[in-house]
């Protein structure tokens, strides 16, 4: 028998080699004497850069860097040395999660610290860096980001702008004669799972940024220095990419990395499964668990439990999906080569102690269903 596991973290509760681990330990209640293969998986937000380092025994590093508020903050960054790839979780510098909710401020937070780890990443000799930009607290058009690799922003008085993404309504004009040259020579993928432009009703700022602590009127002022930013980049750049899907993803980090980093999109989890040797852990297996904290509707939006069924299908594999919850529209991913899904709670609980107790839901859930499989079996 052999089993690959391959969940998602469960938010405010475990991550995702926890609850590989877990669901490990509850099979081996049943079948002892089965193979059974830890891969953490994550579809590109926060957790991307655990998942990939714990199945791709990379070397986890870090750097001190400005957080989204000018604050310096400790940041992970991973490196897989063989293949010279940098793994770069936005929200490891630019995150919501190192913001208060009180403190959260579309207007003035930067990108800059992720533009640090990129260049931290180049010192270290990168031909490739994948670029996690999920969980983002920032509205900046990655500007930030651009200007801790060398451009410079400049208002009508040659003076550098202020951060955030307010401020690009004073852009009078874009000197890149100092922007790192080694972005040349980079290989970059955005690993995301929104289509969403730079601007306009489905942009960066009117979906993502009342999230991000803007008002309505503040929405329409970031869209509109927003795209006055990408038309000074596009009359520098002689391409504009603003309405490129996927531009408008982390608050415009998207666009930053395709307009001057030609970088290539691709689903989070698709790159995850990718580094993390998914496709040939699957091989020869008998049976695939994944899972994620809530599994509804909205995972079909490219969320990781979608990726994993996928790679599962090609080889003709089942699915099996352990979540915290199944919500509205769950059953729609019967059809996308998930074979069933389970809820942890065995009774009524509040959303903390099923938290406090996952790990040990996923453990009896696991067990359970090992011993349905095996009267299913035979």
């Amino acid at each position: 028998m052999k089993v690959v596991i391959a969940p998602d973290s469960f938010k405010d509760s475990l991550d995702a080699a926890a609850v590989a681990r877990a669901i490990a330990q509850g099979l081996a209640q049943v079948w002892p004497e089965a193979e059974r293969i830890e891969c953490p998986m994550a579809d590109g937000g926060e957790g991307t850069m655990e998942a990939i380092l714990a199945a791709s025994q990379g070397e986890l590093r870090r750097q001190t860097v400005r957080g989204p508020l000018g604050r310096e903050v400790e940041a992970g960054w991973g490196w897989l040395a063989d293949s010279r790839t940098a793994i770069i979780e936005m929200a490891q510098a630019s995150g919501l999660q190192l913001l208060a909710s009180g403190e959260r401020d579309a207007c003035r937070s930067s990108t800059w610290g992720t533009g640090q780890l990129i260049a931290a990443a180049l010192d270290a000799g990168a031909s490739r860096i994948v670029l996690a930009i999920g969980g983002s607290a920032t509205n900046d058009g990655g500007s930030g980001m651009l200007r801790a690799l060398g451009l410079r922003l400049l208002d009508g008085d040659g003076q550098p702008l202020p951060e955030g993404g307010l401020a690009l309504a004073q852009l009078a004009q874009i000197d890149a004669s100092a922007l790192d040259p080694r972005l040349a020579d980079v290989q970059v993928e955005v690993a995301a799972d929104v289509d969403n432009p730079l601007c306009g009703d489905n942009g960066a700022s009117a979906i993502f940024g009342p999230q991000k602590g803007a008002s309505p009127e503040q929405v329409q002022a970031l869209d509109a220095a927003l795209g006055h930013f990408a038309d000074h980049c596009a009359q520098l750049l002689g391409e504009d990419v603003r309405d490129f899907p996927g531009c408008g993803a982390a608050g415009g980090m998207g666009f930053a990395a395709k307009a001057f980093m030609g970088a290539r999109f691709r689903p989070g989890v698709e790159v995850v499964a990718e580094l993390a040797g998914l496709d040939a852990l699957v091989q020869g297996a008998d049976l695939v668990i994944t899972g994620e904290g809530r599994f509804d509707a909205q995972t079909l939006r490219g969320k990781t439990p979608l990726g994993v069924a996928r790679v599962a299908k090609r080889h003709g594999v089942p699915v099996l999906v352990l979540a915290g919850t199944l919500g509205e529209g769950y059953e729609q991913l019967y059809t996308h080569g998930i074979d069933a899904a389970f809820a942890l709670a065995s009774g009524p609980m509040t959303l903390e102690q099923a938290c406090a107790d996952a790990g040990q839901l996923l453990m009896a859930r696991a067990r359970d269903i090992a011993r349905l499989w095996q009267v299913a079996r035979g």
